[in-house]
């Protein structure tokens, strides 16, 4: 049995940067993954460009239970020490929209910057190997694979979530979190496209491809303004992604198509042109033609409609309803929502309150950012909080 000081289960975001923590201070850290490749969800994000982290990272962007969890991680290890950490390694890197950071290049570069990292501190990283059982070894673990048999005083699970199955996503970190006794919280797809009802398809279906900016708002109240995109099979774009994470099945969100007092503005400015002509100088035209009929809004010149009327084909440009048949689930999901409850970690270590020397850090846990770097912000400050005491 090969005996490590550390064993880190995942060779995603939050794995690599809590191996090459440990390894800075000395310890013995064997990283396992049953993948081919390192960082598959790095490579596949942003547009293969990754969008590493947020110039507006703060608590109150990530979903959580336990909502004072994640402010101690956040605190201790900021997007700024990530962006040092990346000036460092020389990589372009550039903000898109809302403070999010891309690499100029490619997502390959922060793997590469990882790899280093973790070579630096003297890491072993084996891929292709699926651990298949772990158990209690007096302080610590022993850990299995198809062919080896190892031991470590600390076990860190990085695991991640559900979403993007295609890249070898498994619920195998929640079966170990409930193996050691731990609460594991319902998961469902975060960050993620919405279907549309059957009623709704006639209508929608053939607006794909139509995109314009919007106020998206949950029933709780939650408020995103971003681009919206219809397609084929409902609706996307990040006001979207970004209200799926605060809607829940049944309800009914609301997109503020036109600013309050747009309309008011128009009949003033342009009594005599019809609704259709002036709605189309707003927004898109093949959108305008699909609201008039579904709406059932007459069209006649702004003069002529009461104030009453005006009031009603106010209130559904300002708040347009949708009820969503459903999302696109884990295939497209971003994130996934759920997971280890925190309540059951400590918030400056990420280990187990109820079982020493066990981790857990990233997405595996019940902690889900806004879309636009976030989440691996998540992912570098709880790994690089473990990757100090393990």
């Amino acid at each position: 049995m090969q005996a490590w000081d550390v064993i880190v289960i995942g060779a995603g975001a939050a794995g690599l940067m809590c191996a090459a923590e440990a390894g800075k201070r000395g310890r013995r850290v064997l990283v396992l993954d049953h993948g081919k490749r390192i960082g598959r969800k790095i490579l596949m994000s942003g547009g293969g460009r990754c969008n590493f982290t947020n110039y507006h990272v703060e608590p109150k962007a990530f979903l959580c239970a336990n909502p004072h969890f994640v402010k101690s991680a956040l605190a201790r290890y900021t997007q700024w020490d990530f962006i040092a950490l990346v000036e460092k390694h020389r990589i372009g890197y550039h903000e898109k929209t809302l403070g999010q950071l891309f690499c100029d290049d490619s997502a390959q570069n922060i793997v590469d910057m990882l790899v280093k990292e973790c070579d630096f501190a003297g890491v072993s990283i084996r891929l292709r190997s699926e651990v298949l059982n772990v158990e209690r070894l007096g302080e610590g673990f022993a850990v299995a694979t198809a062919g080896e048999q190892y031991s470590c005083h600390s076990l860190v699970v990085a695991t991640g979530g559900l979403s993007m199955p295609k890249i070898g996503a498994s619920p195998f970190g929640y079966r170990l979190a409930e193996q050691f006794g731990l609460r594991v919280l319902p998961t469902r797809a975060g960050l993620v496209p919405f279907t549309l009802q059957p009623e709704d398809r006639e209508s929608l279906e053939p607006l794909a491809g139509v995109s314009l900016p919007v106020v998206a708002e949950s029933e709780d109240g939650t408020r995103f303004a971003e681009n919206l995109l219809f397609t084929h099979r409902g609706v996307s774009g990040p006001a979207v992604l970004q209200i799926s994470s605060y809607w829940q099945p049944g309800e009914r969100v609301y997109f503020e198509l036109l600013p309050a007092g747009r309309l008011a503005e128009g009949v003033a400015d342009s009594p005599n042109q019809e609704l259709k002509t002036w709605l189309g100088r707003q927004l898109p035209k093949r959108l305008v033609e699909a609201l008039l009929a579904r709406e059932g809004l007459v069209n006649k010149p702004l003069k002529q409609y009461t104030p009453r009327e005006l009031a009603a084909i106010e209130e559904r440009l300002t708040a347009w309803s949708l009820k969503p048949g459903g999302t696109e689930g884990y295939r497209t999901a971003e994130v996934t929502l759920g997971g280890v409850d925190t309540h059951e970690l400590s918030s400056k270590t990420m280990m187990a309150n109820k079982v020493p020397n066990l981790y857990f850090v990233g997405e595996v846990m019940d902690v889900t950012g806004w879309l636009g770097g976030y989440n691996f912000q998540w992912a570098w400050s709880s790994g690089w909080v473990a990757g100090q005491v393990v």
